[in-house]
């Protein structure tokens, strides 16, 4: 499968950037652990950088200092603390604000399903807003999991078998036990469970429903855990992921020391080919752009399993997709002003077709 390069050399053309960060979902810390990175980044590279929280709005220099601290509490934040910060998310007054209106582009660090679901991506192209990362339809087919694996099973890309809830006994069962149960459309593992037997099913469903109304039971796959970085349309380099837990759950995600991430990974050229090969597919068959990260897990009969596509993943300077281009020789901030670009190409090119060029 071809791919196009995406140039290495740092740009020199300066943007107007409004990072958008912050949210209402249980993710809200590692959006904004990842937003402080990309602002230094992006002002170390010249641009100019206005900083928005979708909760409270325009940040000043002294809340950016009080909120873009880099870090990330072991725990997500509380169900009573999510509701309260839903009351006062600005929604489609985002658009109204001039550091919105008025940017080149809006660079998204934001994660969980009103962050990257779609409907903030909609709200942004009614708006003629620039941003970086997937438009609505694909933000939401990636977000809705059971979606975008009957795509990739229909593709012909591997996935583990899974029903959504509620199902038949019999088609729970037959998946085998244990089994993962989560939430469709939330990210980071929260509100995941690995459930041994049927008597702890209900349990885990009823945690699963607190974050999402539709549920998935999906097939445990045994075996080695990998993740690929996109950027443009090049498969970056395969990293392999080894958490101290059975799962890569979000203590071990979000815990210095908790997880071993090797990239580039220890494999043969030719696997290693099959698992970009297979992530860029992912992809475009997801109608993704720009960026994303694609997991795996390779069984220990050796199989490869698709585990999903994220099309905002992680953004500081140690998240999967930055070590992944780091690998592939390109640094965090040649990363971040390399979305920023693509973003502003993108719209350029938009307008130029709309006058008839």
């Amino acid at each position: 499968m071809g791919v196009t390069r995406v140039s290495s050399r740092v740009p020199a053309v300066t943007h107007r950037v409004t990072v958008l960060t912050g949210g209402s979902t249980p993710e809200r810390d590692v959006a904004l652990a990842g937003g402080a990175q990309v602002v230094a980044a992006l002002r170390e590279e010249g641009h100019t950088v206005s900083v928005v929280d979708t909760v409270s709005g325009p940040l000043s220099s002294s809340c950016e200092a009080d909120l873009l601290t880099g870090v990330v509490d072991r725990k997500p934040p509380t169900l009573n603390q999510l509701e309260a910060l839903r009351r006062e998310e600005l929604g489609p007054r985002l658009t109204e604000l001039p550091e919105v209106r008025e940017a080149d582009v809006v660079f998204l660090v934001l994660h969980g399903r009103q962050g990257e679901g779609g409907e903030l991506q909609a709200l942004l192209d009614l708006a003629g807003v620039p941003y970086i990362g997937s438009d609505a339809l694909g933000s939401g087919i990636a977000m809705a999991k059971d979606i975008a694996k009957r795509l990739m099973q229909h593709a012909g890309i591997t996935t583990p078998d899974w029903v959504m809830w509620p199902s038949a006994t019999e088609s729970i069962d037959a998946l085998g036990w244990p089994l993962i149960v989560k939430p469709s459309r939330v990210g980071s593992t929260v509100g995941l469970s690995v459930v041994d037997t049927p008597d702890d099913l209900r349990s885990a469903v009823e945690l699963a429903k607190t974050h999402d109304d539709d549920v998935m039971i999906e097939q445990l796959i045994r075996g080695r855990e990998f993740t690929v970085g996109i950027l443009g349309d090049e498969a970056l380099a395969v990293g392999e992921i080894i958490p101290q837990h059975d799962i890569f759950d979000y203590e071990c995600k979000y815990t210095p020391g908790m997880t071993q991430e090797i990239f580039p990974a220890d494999l043969p050229s030719e696997t290693t080919a099959t698992i970009q090969a297979s992530a860029a597919k992912t992809h475009c068959v997801l109608k993704l752009r720009d960026m994303s990260r694609v997991d795996f897990i390779l069984s220990t009969e050796g199989n490869l399993h698709c585990l999903e596509a994220n099309t905002l993943p992680g953004l500081t300077s140690t998240s999967l997709l930055p070590q992944s281009a780091k690998a592939s020789g390109i640094g965090f901030r040649q990363l971040c002003t390399t979305l920023c670009d693509l973003a502003v190409d993108r719209c350029r090119g938009t307008k130029a077709r709309a006058r008839g060029f």
